[in-house]
C-alpha cells in the first residue's frame, strides 16, 4: 500500500462528515433496515515499518443512531436495545493490525456495546489514498462483518404470527471510512 506513493505511516483522524458507521438487520424476515451512527469519532495510527504498532479506535455516540424513522431510533436508544442513558458509547480498540494481501487488511480488537466486551475482526479493503481540495492527504477504507447483536446485550425481539423474528438477531456492521493525515507540528521538532 506504500508503493509509489504517499508515505502512509504516521496518525490520521476519521472525517465524520464523510464517514459512515453504519448497520443492517432483516426486519419482519422480509426487508433490510438500515441505520447509522452520525456522531462517529476515531483515530488511527499507521506504521507499515513495524504493523505491529498499527491502532486504531472508533467510538459511537450511541444517541445518534438513525435509521431514518425517530420512533426505531428512540426504541432503539431505549433500554430494550443500546440504553444509551446508561451506556452512550460504542467503542471499538484494535489489539492487532495485518496487511494480508494488496489494499486488504485484518483488524482485530475489543468492541464493546452495553459495557459488554467481545473481540472482534472485521476484514477492510484500503480503497485508496488522495491529496483533496485543501491539502489533506486522504485515505479511504471499506469493509463489512456479521455479528449475533445477542452477544453484546441486545436481546430484544417480538415473535410473528406466521413465525420468525421482528428483528434479526444477525446483523451487518458496515464501515465506510474516510481519515485525513495528522500533520506534523514542525515548531515542535
Amino acid at each position: 500500500m506504500t508503493d509509489n506513493g504517499p508515505d502512509l505511516s504516521g496518525d490520521w483522524d476519521l472525517d465524520p462528515a464523510h464517514t459512515r458507521i453504519g448497520f443492517s438487520a432483516k426486519h419482519a424476515m422480509v426487508a433490510n433496515v438500515r441505520g447509522a451512527f452520525n456522531d462517529v469519532t476515531g483515530t488511527l495510527h499507521a506504521d507499515f515499518e513495524d504493523t505491529t504498532n498499527s491502532t486504531a479506535e472508533i467510538v459511537l455516540k450511541v444517541a445518534s443512531v438513525d435509521t431514518r424513522s425517530s420512533d426505531r431510533d428512540d426504541h432503539l436508544r431505549s433500554a430494550d436495545f443500546f440504553d444509551v442513558e446508561q451506556w452512550p458509547d460504542i467503542v471499538f480498540h484494535s489489539t492487532r493490525i495485518e496487511e494480508v494481501g494488496e489494499n486488504a487488511l485484518v483488524v482485530s480488537g475489543d468492541l464493546t456495546i452495553r459495557d459488554i466486551t467481545k473481540p472482534l475482526t472485521i476484514p477492510i479493503e484500503f480503497t485508496g489514498v488522495q491529496t483533496d481540495a485543501f491539502g489533506a492527504l486522504r485515505a479511504g477504507f471499506q469493509g463489512t462483518r456479521r455479528i449475533d447483536r445477542r452477544e453484546f446485550g441486545l436481546e430484544w425481539n417480538m415473535a410473528l404470527d406466521q413465525g420468525g423474528w421482528l428483528v434479526s438477531e444477525k446483523i451487518t456492521l458496515e464501515f465506510e471510512i474516510s481519515a485525513i493525515k495528522r500533520v506534523a507540528d514542525e515548531q515542535a521538532a
